[in-house]
């Protein structure tokens, strides 16, 4: 097995940001903290903000780039729904030549003290780390019990239905190797406008080497849940009907 120098890797971290002015920066500082420990040939941390954004979060981070060199804020109006912000993130750390990618959502709802597990496991060669709340050393934290099930209960019937392994099928904390998203791009694989996004990223890699880390993930919101459901169901049918019948 080739040996993993992080002195030839080039990261990078892309979150996409609304209204988030009280921890935006600490955010941003103890995810960079987590990842200076690793001598990375460059990191570039890229933030997608787009009209969701009022509260002067996007202004506060443009700012603080001028003196944080590896923070490019980028506003995203054209962006329609989160999943657009979440693809202009590929696109811009693709462009700029990052060989990982990971992709860490705001707020603290995913913890900057457990990136280290991504990186482990990428050292043994992985083309994709995935966060998962339901294996050993995982968890909800602050959720609502509905939250709790559809998350859940949505990763088995995905499993069920399309035949795939992964424990945590929802989750949007992740790393990746430049090359799998770029093919991912490429394909133009992804038809959700919601958070099933995830999962048909999670489908989609399974022709690659692939592994859970466990995480912890905090304060979800029950915001949308209808909305999500029928995108996720629509969706859902689509792969079955594209990859099974």
């Amino acid at each position: 097995m080739k040996k993993i120098f992080y002195k030839d890797i080039s990261l990078g971290i892309i979150t996409p940001m609304a209204d988030e002015v009280n921890t935006a920066i600490n955010f941003i500082e103890d995810i960079l903290f987590e990842c200076d420990k690793y001598g990375f040939k460059s990191v570039k941390y890229f933030v997608i903000f787009d009209n969701a954004c009022t509260d002067g979060t996007y202004k506060l981070l443009k700012n603080y780039s001028i003196n944080e060199k590896r923070l490019r804020v980028v506003y995203a109006p054209e962006n329609m729904c989160v999943v657009d912000a979440y693809i202009k993130g590929y696109r811009e750390a693709i462009t700029a030549s990052c060989d990982w990618i990971l992709e860490i959502d705001a707020g603290y709802s995913h913890l900057p003290s457990e990136i280290s597990r991504f990186f482990k496991k990428m050292e043994l060669n992985y083309d994709c780390v995935f966060g998962s709340r339901f294996i050993k050393g995982g968890g909800y934290k602050d959720a609502p019990f509905l939250r709790y099930i559809l998350s859940k209960w949505g990763s088995l019937l995905v499993n069920l239905i399309m035949r795939t392994k992964l424990r945590d099928m929802t989750s949007g904390f992740e790393l990746f190797k430049k090359k799998v998203l770029f093919q991912l791009l490429q394909d133009n694989f992804i038809q959700s406008k919601n958070t099933f996004f995830q999962t048909e990223i999670r489908f989609y890699c399974h022709k690659y080497n692939i592994v859970e880390v466990p995480i912890t993930y905090s304060n979800p919101s029950l915001k949308n849940t209808k909305t999500a459901m029928y995108d996720a169901l629509k969706n859902l049918y689509f792969l079955y009907k594209k990859n099974i019948l």
